[in-house]
């Protein structure tokens, strides 16, 4: 570990170090995955990471953040959100990730008040700041701290640190919920999400990394990381990739040229909007 990292992660302790006992808002993705990992270093069986089940999450990815967590001994609760009754929620508007982290925190808090815990860590990072983010907002209302950033560790330096250790989520690809891949106006249904999260399973296991599967109703509008592209532009991969994302349920299936990207739908909320939803979250 070169001195720079090694700062940086000294850092990262004195933040941790500054709290006595800690509730991690995880979710198997690679900075809440490090930091849950970091904190359990520093307050040993002081931490608790705490993971929200809902239908937005994906199967494979509860797995995965619920073996991460045994294989290296991290204190786990699963608890159950309820943002699919929020009519808020289930409406998707532009603030939909703020109903979202807002049941997140506020479940947290009623589970946390049999513990004593009375400090929340969530993963955000110095990096997460470009992009439409009303989840922050919910956090900053519920008084949740983001160690990561207050530390000055970027993506790039936690994806290291979490190689250096040898930690397998350190290359895992960006991840969001499966709400995020529907368009906005268009209703968060079980049905909706089961779709998204079947055809995205089917696309991987064709051996494709990084993807989103964008919902607009009866068409799937699918993005493939650009590096990935090139694999899928051949007519017997076309048909597969049909055929896959047609099978969860769609009836008709797009290719976006442009490639994955994050936070795309974003693209198509006009400016008032976005400020609403910020104003709402506030």
């Amino acid at each position: 570990m070169d001195t720079a990292l090694a700062q940086l992660r000294e850092q990262l302790h004195a933040e941790l170090r500054r709290y006595e006992r800690m509730a991690v808002a995880y979710s198997g993705g690679v900075d809440s995955a490090y930091l849950a990992w970091e904190a359990f270093q520093v307050l040993g069986d002081k931490m608790i990471a705490v993971i929200a089940d809902s239908p937005s999450l994906p199967r494979t990815h509860l797995a995965f953040a619920m073996k991460f967590a045994e294989d290296n001994g991290i204190p786990l609760r699963v608890v159950q959100t309820s943002e699919m009754d929020r009519a808020e929620y289930v409406r998707n508007d532009g603030a939909r990730c703020f109903h979202c982290k807002d049941e997140l925190f506020l479940t947290m808090e009623r589970m946390l008040s049999e513990t004593g815990i009375a400090t929340i860590a969530y993963g955000r990072n110095r990096d997460d700041s470009g992009d439409f983010r009303p989840g922050q907002r919910a956090a900053a209302n519920h008084h949740a701290v983001a160690p990561l950033a207050d530390a000055s560790l970027g993506k790039q330096e936690i994806r290291a640190l979490a190689q250096h250790f040898g930690l397998e989520v350190w290359d895992r690809p960006a991840s969001a919920c499966l709400s995020s891949r529907l368009e906005y106006g268009r209703p968060v249904t079980a049905e909706a999400l089961r779709q998204v999260e079947e055809a995205e399973e089917a696309l991987l296991a064709l051996g494709f990394r990084q993807l989103r599967v964008r919902h607009h109703g009866e068409l799937a509008r699918v993005e493939i990381e650009r590096s990935e592209l090139a694999k899928a532009l051949s007519l017997d991969m076309l048909s597969q990739i049909t055929a896959a994302v047609k099978a969860a349920g769609f009836t008709y299936v797009t290719l976006d040229t442009e490639g994955y990207r994050s936070g795309s739908m974003n693209a198509l909320l006009p400016v008032a909007s976005l400020l609403q939803a910020g104003h709402h979250a506030a």
